[in-house]
């Protein structure tokens, strides 16, 4: 468990805390690309880390991120007009740049040069796999754009999406490190899913309800292997890698496309679950991709023209208590992404981790918990750069394996964790 002051610590993003400061040292998905569709469409409001920003894309297809606000009286620049290389402020019609300059005050003589001294606080924007990146730590200590395989990977072979959460970042993501719950929550799914069923390795996830976890850590983070055991002296290995500070990569089923998750801050009290789905070696094919757009796998269906779940607290999740009775839904909701979310959700927003009572099973989230505290201290107290930041870091791979019994993963497993263009994943 965490002392209450731990749990702060850990769990608060804003502007000027250390887990934020921590935060802002990573490039952070902040958009679906198709939210900026094209030239001049209208701009996308946007909060991370408890700060207010709008998005915009303008004449020439730059990408802005910036202060919501306009400088002059505060009001909110969702209104503004996104016209000729910037966006114009409809109150008073200040308008603004890419990069949050001020280029035109129309009640102030040009010659004043009133415009140039007015500025917005903005960050970068960067599309890279579908995805709008943003870096909101200091310029000078930038870091190279982000190389998760997922979004280095020709664009036909992925596919992201992203789902609104009530509730801290962090009891979501200790929610994609536990492997040991897929044998519970999930297990009217693994079998009937379209991006899960078929795989050889899903008979050991029933076989064994009572995995062993071994952890190590990682030049970003930590793997964190599940073992169950398998028939002919086998283990059946299960092995999540987790990036600094909030990227998980789910261990593949048979051929099916790998997946995984970020959970990045909207505040303390909310996040946004992004989930991606890529084949290192394929494109997906037409009927995987009209399941994850349908909400099979790590994804789910929304409510129309928002990213909230369509099954969300306010309808209970659609819980259907007679198939949790008859044991076609083992939590009664439908929907892996949905099975995850409710739960972590009915935690509160900010669980109380001075109340758990942690078993052999949580290692992997104990030792992230002591990961993400011990970094960023290192970073407030001697300012050293955060594991997962160097792209080095980024280039690994879930992965699931049968090995000897007395082969440990980190030996076995070796070469399957490792993100290698164009070869295929080790999987079961």
């Amino acid at each position: 468990m965490l002392s209450k002051e731990q749990n702060d610590f850990i769990t608060q993003t804003g502007p000027g805390t250390p887990m934020g400061d921590l935060f802002r040292c990573y490039w952070m998905p902040a958009l679906l690309a198709q939210e900026l569709p094209e030239n001049d469409c209208p701009p996308v409001r946007v909060k991370i880390l408890s700060e207010r920003l709008i998005a915009f894309r303008d004449t020439q297809g730059r990408y802005g991120l910036m202060d919501e606000f306009c400088s002059h009286r505060g009001a909110s620049l969702w209104f503004g007009r996104n016209e000729e290389c910037g966006l114009r402020c409809p109150y008073h019609g200040w308008k603004f740049d890419v990069t949050g300059q001020c280029v035109d005050v129309p009640s102030e003589p040009a010659e004043s040069g009133y415009a140039k001294k007015i500025k917005l606080k903005s960050y970068p924007l960067v599309e890279r796999g579908g995805v709008l990146w943003t870096y909101m730590g200091p310029p000078d200590r930038q870091p190279d754009l982000p190389e998760f395989e997922f979004a280095v990977v020709p664009r036909e072979q992925s596919y992201m999406s992203k789902r609104f959460q009530e509730c801290n970042w962090l009891q979501s993501m200790e929610g994609g490190i536990d492997s040991s719950h897929v044998s519970w929550l999930h297990s009217g799914n693994v079998n009937s899913d379209p991006l899960f069923k078929g795989a050889g390795g899903n008979k050991y996830n029933f076989g064994d309800l009572a995995p062993v976890f071994e952890v190590t850590e990682a030049p970003g983070g930590l793997f964190i292997g599940a073992r169950r055991n398998a028939e002919d002296d086998h283990y059946y290995w299960r092995i999540t890698p987790w990036v600094m500070p909030c990227f998980t990569a789910v261990p593949p089923r048979g051929d099916h496309p790998m997946h995984g998750h970020f959970w990045v801050p909207i505040d303390d009290d909310s996040c946004w679950a992004w989930s991606y789905d890529y084949h290192p070696t394929r494109a997906l094919t037409t009927e995987e991709r009209a399941a994850m757009k349908a909400g099979k796998g790590v994804h789910c269906a929304y409510v129309p023209g928002t990213y909230i779940p369509l099954a969300n607290k306010t309808n209970d999740y659609l819980m259907d208590r007679q198939a949790q009775k008859e044991g076609r839904e083992y939590s009664g909701v439908s929907g892996i992404a949905i099975q995850d979310g409710s739960l972590q959700e009915s935690m509160g927003p900010i669980v109380d981790r001075t109340k758990e009572n942690l078993v052999g099973c949580d290692n992997g989230i104990i030792m992230a918990r002591h990961r993400l505290i011990r970094a960023a201290k290192a970073l407030a107290e001697k300012g050293i750069v955060p594991p997962g930041v160097d792209v080095e870091h980024q280039k690994v791979r879930s992965c699931a394996t049968l090995l000897p019994r007395d082969e440990p993963f980190k030996v076995g497993a070796r070469e399957g964790l490792k993100a290698r263009r164009g070869v295929p994943q080790t999987t079961v």
